[in-house]
């Protein structure tokens, strides 16, 4: 009987620690790997194919990336042509996983002038910059969890319903604190059109020498209507990007006699604390926008 009862145990564990084994995913990038690990926990292992502080416009997969890819069960894209790069790592990797698009369901920002090389279709696809439509983009995270591992169900749920509360603390948060800025100030300047869903959301408007993708060149015409412009409204709100070449808002601060702000995560969370995950990221990057706009005439 004894025997009998330890082999049981025994079969009981070996159930148990299968079970147990984190599901391997991948995320296309890293401020999307965050909100997979917030609702996955220790139920996944994840991979990250282009990491903090890399600039997923420009980014090319390696041998390195397939072969990390290839070893896991979901791959979670944001879609809206943001990954330019996903169709040609699709057939060099011959994926037989689940790509799972999280931005699905989410009513875009149109564009009227799609940028070049750029797959967007129209469409801004930097929705993440919205903690509205981020908890969108969670459900579909849980959602496809759900389904490749029923047994974490419950797991999967509560996370994600307990990130969409935080979610909307910061929203709470952000929208009180551009409130503190006369509306008329509320206007600035970024290297690259990566805030538009951030802009929309908290009444901010926005301008950018480049398109949403950082591949796109400003012309200099542009620039010199945007210094222009400036000058004539007094726009002293003047960031650049940790995933930007800084020489062109260098360029515009010199001519308008504007401050670069501090530095702004748009596309990529930082390797150092200050923006290592998403709501920080965020909370970051609004209060740097409210000190800004607090220098516009």
């Amino acid at each position: 009987m004894k025997k009998i009862l330890l082999s049981l145990a025994a079969i009981v564990t070996i159930s148990t620690a299968a079970h147990a084994a984190p599901m391997p995913v991948a995320a296309s990038f890293s401020i999307l790997g965050d909100l997979v690990q917030n609702v996955g926990g220790t139920r996944i292992t994840l991979a990250t194919l282009v990491g903090p502080e890399q600039d997923a416009h420009v980014f090319q997969p390696t041998p390195a990336d397939v072969q990390k890819l290839s070893r896991t069960q979901l791959f979670f894209v944001n879609g809206l042509g943001f990954e330019g790069w996903l169709k040609r790592l699709q057939q060099a990797n011959q994926y037989n996983g689940r790509v799972i698009t999280v931005t699905q369901g989410i009513q875009p920002i149109s564009k009227p002038h799609p940028v070049q090389d750029h797959d967007s279709g129209g469409n801004d696809p930097h929705a993440w910059q919205d903690p509205q439509r981020v908890k969108q983009m969670v459900k579909n995270i849980a959602d496809a969890l759900v389904a490749a591992d029923p047994a974490g169900t419950a797991y999967y749920r509560d996370r994600a319903s307990s990130y969409n509360k935080e979610l909307d603390k910061l929203l709470a948060w952000a929208t009180q604190a551009v409130a503190s800025v006369p509306e008329k100030k509320r206007v600035i300047l970024t290297s690259h059109d990566a805030f538009g869903y951030l802009g929309q959301r908290l009444g901010i408007r926005l301008l950018s020498p480049q398109g949403i993708s950082t591949e796109s060149e400003a012309s200099a015409k542009d620039v010199a209507t945007l210094i222009q412009q400036m000058r004539k409204e007094g726009i002293r709100a003047l960031f650049m990007e940790n995933i930007s070449n800084p020489k062109l808002i260098e360029q515009i601060g010199r001519e308008t006699g504007a401050m670069t702000g501090a530095k702004l995560y748009s596309d990529a969370l930082s390797r150092d604390p200050v923006a290592a995950n998403y709501l920080a990221m965020y909370r970051y990057n609004v209060t740097e926008l409210v000190k800004g706009m607090q220098r516009n005439n």
